[in-house]
This record gives C-alpha cells, sequence and structure tokens, in this order.
C-alpha cells in the first residue's frame, strides 16, 4: 500500500501520518505523533502538506486543531490531477525525444531478430524504401515474417522500389506496391543497402549470422539515395 501511495507523490511520513489518521479517525497533533512514533514538528510538516493535496482536514476548538483524513477516494482525483499535469507539459518532453532521435547515430543489429527491429523501423518511420543489392538469402531466412511485414506495409501504404539481380528475375512475385528493375549479376552481392527516411540499414544475409548497421543521419541517406537513384536509372 505504501509503495502506492509514494507513486502519488506522497512522501513515507505523510503516508504514515494519513495512514494513522484512517486508523485513528479524527485527532490532535499529539496523538498522531504518540500512534505513528514521529516527532511532533514532522507531524505537523506533514499534515499541512496532506492538507495542501486535499487528503487531510481539520477544524478548530479551543484554539486547538483536531485533524481528519479525508475519504481515500481523494487518492483518485490526486491521481487524476498528477495525469493532467503531466499530459500539460507531455509534448515539450516528446518534442526533446523526438529532437533527441533526430541526432546522429550508428546502431548494430545481429541475428535474425535484430533485423527484425530494422525492419520494423521502417514501418514506423513510413517513407518509400530503397533497396539495392538484394539477394533471396533475406527472402528465404525470414520469409514468413516477410508476409507479415508486406501486409502491414501496404496498409500503412509504404512503397518500395528494388534493384535485383538479373538472375533473380521472377523473385518476389505479387508483393504489394513493389517496383523492380534488374542488374547484370557482377554488380550485386550478398549485401543489401535500404534507405528510407534519414536512415540507411546496410544488411549482410549471411544465412547463419546475419546482422545489420543503421546509420541515422540525413546527409548520408541522401548520398546513398542518390547512389540509388542513378543504379535506377541504369537498371532494366
Amino acid at each position: 500500500m505504501g509503495e502506492g501511495l509514494k507513486e502519488l507523490g506522497l512522501t513515507e511520513v505523510e503516508i504514515k501520518v494519513y495512514l494513522t489518521l484512517l486508523e485513528i479517525g479524527s485527532s490532535q497533533a499529539g496523538i498522531i505523533t504518540r500512534k505513528s512514533g514521529i516527532h511532533r514538528r514532522m507531524v505537523y510538516d506533514a499534515v499541512e502538506r496532506l492538507i495542501k493535496k486535499g487528503l487531510v482536514g481539520y477544524i478548530v476548538r479551543n484554539n486547538r486543531k483536531t485533524f481528519s483524513a479525508a475519504n481515500p477516494d481523494r487518492l483518485l482525483e490526486l491521481a487524476e490531477e498528477r495525469k493532467r499535469a503531466i499530459e500539460a507539459f507531455l509534448p515539450e518532453l516528446q518534442a526533446k525525444f523526438l529532437a533527441e532521435k533526430e541526432k546522429k547515430e550508428t546502431l548494430f543489429f545481429d541475428g535474425k531478430a535484430g533485423l527484425k527491429t530494422v525492419f520494423e523501423d521502417q514501418l514506423q518511420v513510413g517513407k518509400e524504401i530503397k533497396i539495392l543489392a538484394t539477394t533471396p538469402t533475406g527472402v528465404d531466412l525470414m520469409k514468413f515474417y516477410f508476409i507479415w511485414y508486406d501486409k502491414r506495409r501496404e496498409k500503412k501504404k509504404i512503397p518500395v522500389k528494388i534493384v535485383l539481380s538479373e538472375k533473380h528475375k521472377g523473385l518476389l512475385e505479387k508483393i504489394p506496391l513493389l517496383q523492380k528493375r534488374y542488374l547484370p549479376d557482377k554488380y550485386l552481392g550478398n549485401t543489401s543497402i535500404n534507405v528510407y527516411g534519414n536512415k540507411v540499414a546496410i544488411i549482410h544475409w549471411e544465412e547463419k549470422k546475419p546482422f545489420a548497421i543503421v546509420i541515422h543521419q540525413a546527409e548520408i541517406a541522401d548520398s546513398y539515395r542518390k547512389i540509388f537513384e542513378a543504379m535506377w536509372d541504369f537498371a532494366k
């Protein structure tokens, strides 16, 4: 219970005072001190804070204050107030988060799980994907994932342009929102380059241990995009 109340911003002393008042009912500071074992000065300070939070009320009799715990339903209202306070400055935090994300970085992803993270990122970015020097190895390694991936890509209306080796004509048939062109085998290898948004994913499709390097930098992504367009124009 105490941990839950801490989540609402209450200190340990405030929690103990509030729970003591719930247990013993309306009481003066001296009684709260004896029952809770908390120093009298700390009790007064905690009670004042609880009054401001609407969790404690008081009446004055013969110039002495008698304190009472508010209905615990007030805790729900307090939680809603904290939620509204967070929502008020959330856009500013999100702006800072997005600005941080736009910083230049290079990330390494290992194995099939790592590659799935890269492709999920492509769906999240939601921009056209341009793929150069791909091989059927990737399709074979993750064919069941790509069925699901392409369905969601189609739903998000994310187009793909891909340059394939001539020997792979007929591959990737019936894939939605996909344009293909072909180059002679000598120009392509076992590594593909995926350009999307401000990112470049260099994926090495090694069967036993595939991996990817994702570079997040707009200038580099633009350079690779120009290289892709040159290859696209050259391809058939």
